[in-house]
Order: structure tokens, then sequence, then C-alpha cells
């Protein structure tokens, strides 16, 4: 069988198992919501005063211009002069853009072809990728580190954030533009199998700013044989502001020695670096242009209608207490995507602008819950839900839905999210093991969320679903159309924040278990082993693998939370009301890591219902908890650690009732989460205390609380008081730790 062969087998099989389970063309939005305002950062305070001044040049010795010569000599054509290991490492770094004036960062990506070859020779295709005016906001940050050690290194953890912005720390990354320091964590590869395969990665604690331009260094960067490590050659004679020769070095000093001094100017001394570069963050065009200029253009074809409709289907089967029916139809959608919008298409463009233009229309279905209380006196809700994982709108049915939309008077009607719905599954088994094709999945998503908010329209306009007989009582629209709402969890968390920042219908969501960035999210959850077996197969590097995890979130932001977050509360986009996220996470989640919620509040200062855990609870695993015992983290840090260290930068909600945006922590007696680039089921511990037949059922410290949230009579209420006018965030948990009552 040959390695193409496999693939398809494997993609097969998961596809069978995924089964079984003429206007004027409208102005183009511009940008606000103060992108020059930069997250919260903070000054290191150095041991040293660093100079601020570029050393005076000087030659190189004899030896000195051998090694460089050597060195040099080593760089594949075309790559990056700091390359280690990979021509695409270090990851993400501006060497791979050029200036490109008019873009929102003055440049545009430029990376290379020829890279990356997964088994059958298929190479990276960076065409769609170099469209881009910078990196992700939500970029891991890769390095390859020769014969490293990890334990003498004092590298920040992920529980340990704020070491990062410590003098200690072996790791640096500052804004360049606010001259402040990135809070973040590093993490090695845990699933390469060989240190020679093993990647550091850092990750920001937040999302990058859009536009800014960021270092990163690396100091005291400790060796296998106990020793701090000497940077290359070619390092040192850009750190060291050698004289010489060669233009691939020459050209690069001033730019280097500018990124040297304002590196100091936050207290960053350049003498002792191991390594250091910069890149550019995107723009909100590159991540956000696509969609806004889809809505605008949707939005104005409806001429203050409403979509057409048709109700295919309407049930009394299968109902939860409180629920009158279920109705099932399809709507009409302006479609911005090629070969009729099916999985695997790619967004059409007009030639004239660069925008998405409008290529057909799109039938889309969906499925809406009536509870009983609205058939008889109206004044129903309209809540926009959001499915899971690879789902379709049919999960609106479900019986926790049903719960919900019953308790809160709620119509609850949903939509497929395209792109990552149950009909993509053999496109995105198909992408894993070709990832040159990626972008027809944020493509597609993009589309899906312009589906979800002309759902919204549908349920809010008159001529909409309450001109129909099953949407009425009496005659008259059961739905209370002042606003509509938005309920998703996991995926329809992850995607329903990209759909809020740009919501002109809804300014309140409810998100949970949810968070951002899949190229952190991947590595950490359950969901993803299943797919991994197929991009393992195709690309079996570790360090390729850690590559196209960057690579790919650089559109993926397209059509997730992670592109838009800066925009989704306050500096919203123009043309958008500001919202408020109501964020419900599980605490130990298997398949959705909640760091990453952490970082979306971080990056809105969300504030953080306290106190998060019980008080007997370590918020990771391999560190101490209230007794004060520790294991070994397999990352030195070298500084305090206790339980509220996971929680940096998350300050806590100050008076209740509450309004506005709120994060709160719900326990199950699950095991926490494991630091690092694994799921929570490849933890000794977890291994050590789960792996009993059933245990993964009945044992609380191993059952997956991902699907408990939601069901929480607590949860209900809250929402019920959230979506209320004007709305509060209710302390249901009256100042003690949410603890939960997992499913029988």
């Amino acid at each position: 069988m040959t390695n193409r062969s496999r693939l398809l087998a494997i993609a097969c099989a998961l596809v069978l198992a995924a089964a079984a389970c003429a206007k004027a063309d409208p102005p183009k939005p511009e940008f606000s919501g103060d992108i020059s305002k930069g997250n919260p950062t903070k000054t290191e305070v150095a041991s040293v005063e660093p100079q601020l001044e570029a050393p005076a040049p000087t030659p190189l010795t004899p030896e000195q211009q051998q090694r460089l010569d050597s060195e040099l000599a080593s760089v594949p054509a075309g790559c990056d002069i700091l390359t280690t290991k990979q021509c695409l490492l270090p990851f993400p770094t501006d060497f791979y853009t050029k200036k490109q004036p008019g873009t929102g960062t003055g440049r545009l990506v430029s990376l290379p072809g020829g890279q990356l070859p997964n088994v059958d020779g298929v190479t990276f295709d960076p065409s769609a990728w170099n469209q881009n005016d910078g990196w992700s906001p939500n970029t891991p940050i890769l390095l390859f580190v020769p014969e490293f050690d990890a334990e003498l290194t004092k590298l920040p953890g992920q529980y340990d954030i704020e070491f990062s912005t410590t003098p200690e720390s072996a790791t640096v990354i500052v804004d360049l533009d606010s001259g402040q320091l990135v809070p973040h964590w590093a993490e090695l590869d845990q699933r390469a199998g060989s240190p020679d395969e093993q990647v550091l990665i850092l990750r920001p604690s937040f999302s990058l700013t859009e536009t800014h331009r960021f270092a990163v260094g690396f100091r005291r960067m400790y060796g296998t044989n106990g020793v701090p490590k000497p940077a290359s050659m070619i390092f040192q004679t850009l750190r060291d502001n050698k004289i010489v020769e060669d233009p691939r070095i020459r050209d690069r000093q001033e730019e280097f020695n500018f990124m040297f001094t304002r590196m100091a100017e936050a207290g960053v001394d350049r003498s002792n670096l191991y390594l250091a570069w910069e890149f550019t963050v995107a723009g909100p065009d590159t991540l956000a242009g696509r969609l806004l200029s889809m809505r605008e253009d949707a939005m104005g074809r409806l001429d203050g209608g409403s979509p057409k409709f048709t109700v295919t289907d309407v049930s009394t089967e299968g109902l939860s207490a409180g629920v009158a029916r279920k109705v099932s139809g399809t709507f009409e959608v302006p479609l911005y995507l090629d070969k009729g919008g099916e999985p695997g298409s790619r967004m059409v463009f007009n030639p004239l602008n660069g925008d998405p233009q409008a290529a057909g229309t799109y039938t889309a279905a969906f499925s809406c819950v009536v509870p009983e209380q609205a058939s008889r006196s109206g004044e129903a809700l309209p809540v926009v839900f959001g499915h899971g994982l690879l789902g379709t709108s049919g999960q609106a049915f479900a019986e926790n839905t049903q719960i919900t939309a019953a308790a809160l008077n709620a119509v609850y009607c949903g939509t497929d999210s395209i792109g990552m719905s149950a009909g993509d599954i053999g496109n995105v088994a198909s992408v894993l093991g070709n990832l040159s094709t990626f972008p027809s999945i944020p493509d597609r998503l993009q589309q899906g969320i312009l589906n979800t908010l002309y759902l919204a329209r549908l349920m809010l306009e008159q001529d909409g679903l309450g001109s129909d007989p099953n949407f009425q009582t009496g005659g008259a629209n059961l739905l209370n159309t002042d606003q509509a709402f938005y309920d998703g969890n996991s995926q329809g968390a992850i995607i329903g924040g990209a759909a809020t920042a740009v919501s002109q219908d809804w300014t309140k969501a409810v998100l949970g278990v949810g968070g951002m960035n899949y190229s952190t999210l991947l590595n950490r959850s359950v969901d993803f082993d299943q797919y991994f077996t197929i991009m393992e197969a195709a690309y079996p590097s570790p360090v390729v693998q850690q590559i196209w995890f960057g690579l790919l979130q650089m559109l993926w932001d397209r059509g997730e939370t992670g592109g838009y977050v800066q925009h989704l509360t306050t500096r919203n986009y123009d043309l958008t009301p500001k919202h408020d996220v109501l964020m419900t996470v599980a605490f130990g989640d298997h398949q959705v890591a909640t760091v990453t919620a952490d970082n979306i509040a971080r990056t809105l200062d969300i504030p953080v219902y306290t106190p998060e855990l019980p008080a007997d609870v370590a918020p990771l695993l391999g560190i101490p908890d209230a007794a004060g015992s520790a294991a070994d983290s397999g990352v030195a840090v070298g500084q305090r650690r206790n339980q509220d260290l996971n929680f940096y930068g998350l300050n806590p909600i100050r008076k209740f009732p509450a309004t506005g945006s709120a994060l709160y922590y719900w326990y199950f007696g699950t095991l926490p989460p494991p630091q690092g680039n694994i799921t929570p089921t490849m933890s000794p511990e977890y291994e050590a205390q789960c792996s009993a037949p059933g245990a993964a059922q009945s044992v609380p410290a191993c059952i997956d609380p991902h699907g408990d949230v939601r069901r929480q009579e607590a949860v209900i209420a809250q929402k019920k008081a959230f979506f209320a006018t004007p709305g509060e965030v209710l302390n249901v948990c009256r100042f003690e730790p949410c603890v939960g009552r997992p499913r029988p």
C-alpha cells in the first residue's frame, strides 16, 4: 500500500466513523478599535543597565571569519541566515516578509516554496499565506536549540507566566512599538520522540497587538554539557556589530541594531543574547477584512428585510419538558465561494478591488427549538446556537439545549458551521494529508460565520421566522425581536467568538467550554488525536508538525476567535456594536484547553470569578498543591509557585451583581491539566489513576467534564440573567468555588 493509499484509508475510516456519530457595492468598513493600544505587558527591571548604543564596529579575527564563512556556507539557499534545523526556523520572522506600501503593516509575508514536503513529496504552496500583511497574533514562537538542557535553563512555565517578565527568564518577548515585555510561557514539544526533533515553543499569554512589531530573545541557554551555549558566529556578528562584507549580514545590521536598542530600552541587554529576531503581527484587514466585507455586502442585499427561508419539517417527537416543537428548514445566503460552496471550495474575489465577491446563493440549514411558554404567550428570546466539533445544526435539538430553551423562554436556532461541520469531515481528513490545501477550511468557515449572521437576521426581521405559523402565537410573532443573543459550546464558542465580534444583531454571547488559537488547542485536545494520525503519517517529523501549526494559525485566524479577539468586546469594529461575553469553562477539560480561555480574558481584561478552584486543588499537574508538595515539572523556573500562578493577569470580579463580561471556572473533580502540548489523557497522573476499565466513565478525577458545564442549573440561571435587559452576571456560586455535578 502506498503512502497516499494509507492516508486515504485513514481518512475514509474517519469519515465513516463521523457519519456514524444589481445593487451598488456598499462602502468597505474602516477599522477602528484602537489597534494601536498595547495589551497588558510590563517593563523588565534590568539587573544590569543595558547598553543603548550599538557597540563600536570592529573587524572579525581570522578565526572568527573562518567560523562565519563556514556557518554561512551551510545556510540553504533562500533561507534565513539564522536558520536552525529547518529553513522556516526560527518562526515567525520578518526575514520572510517584504515591504509592501498600502498594507496595514507596510509589509507582506513572503514565504518560500519548496519547503515542508509530505511523504509523497508535495511541498508547501505559500501563495495563500503570502497575501497576509504579517504573522498571526496568536502565533507560536518556535526555535530549535541543539543539545539543549531545559532543566538548567530558566524557562517560564505555563504556571509561572510572571517569571517571563523578570531578568532571570531565559526567554523574552518585547513589543517594539510599546517598548514593553510580553508575558509568556515556554514548553518543549513533548510529542517529539527525540531531543533531536524537539522544538522549543514560546506561547504569549494574550493575543499580540495587531500591526505591532515584536522581538524575541533567548539568553543563558544551557547545553547538555552544563554550560551556557554560545551564540552562532552569524548572530554574534550581528549582535556585536562586527564589520563584515557579506551582504546577508551587512544589509541587516541596521535593522538589528534598531531592534537591540529597543530591547535595551525595555531592559534587555544585547551582550548576553544567544539569539534574537523580530516579526510583525498582521493587521485587522488581513485578519477580519474579508468577513467584514462579506457582511456589509450580504446585509446590504437584504435591504432591511429578512433572508428567504423555507420550513421543511416540524416535529413533536423527542421533546424535553417545556418544549413545544422542533422546527427545521433552510434559508438563502449570498455565496462567496466557488464550486457551489461545497467542502473544499475556495473564496471568490473581485479582480478589481480584491474583496470577496458573491458568486451565487448558498442554501443553509436551520434547526430551531420552540418552548411551550413562547407558544402560549410569546416574548421568546431569539438565541443563535453554535454547535460542537464537526457537528450540525441538529445539535440544537440536544436535550440540554431544549432544557435551556425552556428555562429561558428562548427559541434556540442553529445552522451548520460550514468549514468545520459534519459535511466537512472528508475535506478535513484530506487536508491533513496535504496541508497546502488548508486554505479551503478558513475560506468556508468565513462563509459559515456569515450564514450564522444571516440566521440572526432571519430571527429578528418581521418577514423572517416570525412570519411563519410555527413561530407564532395567536397569529402574532412569538419572538421578541428587540435583539438576538448567542450561545455556543466547544467549537460553537471557539467560532462563536469570531461571529460575535462581527455581529450587528447580538451584543451578548455565552461562550461555553471554549477558547481560541487552534495552534495551542490541537495538541492539547483528545478530539484531535484521531486526526493527528493522518497528519503524522503525512508529516512524520515533529519539527515540521510544529511549523505547520504556526502556519495554519495564520489562516485559521479568519475563522475563529483568535483573529477577532482584540475587537470582541470594547475595541469594536466600525459599524459594529460593543459586546459582552460570559465565558464558562470546565477545569481539566479534555477537549478544549482552558488556558486559551484565560488568554482571551487577559487580552480583553475580562475579570474571573474567584475563588476559581477549591483550596486543595493545584491549577496544573506537577506543581504544588495547598500542602506545598511538588513534582518535577520538566521546565525549570526558579521562582515562587502557588495556586494563583496559573491565573496570572486575570483580575477578579469586584462586586455582584456584575455587568459586562466575565470568566467562570467550574470544577467537577477532574485531574488538573498537564503542562505542555499533550492531552490530559497522556499525563502520567491520568495513566496511573485512570487506566482501570471503566475509570474514564466512573472515577471523578478521570471523567472529561467538557459536556457538564452547560447542564448545571446555576449556569442556566446565569444565562437567563445575562440575557435579560439590561442583564447582569449573577453570583451563582455565592463566593465559593463553582463545584458542579457530573452527569450520572
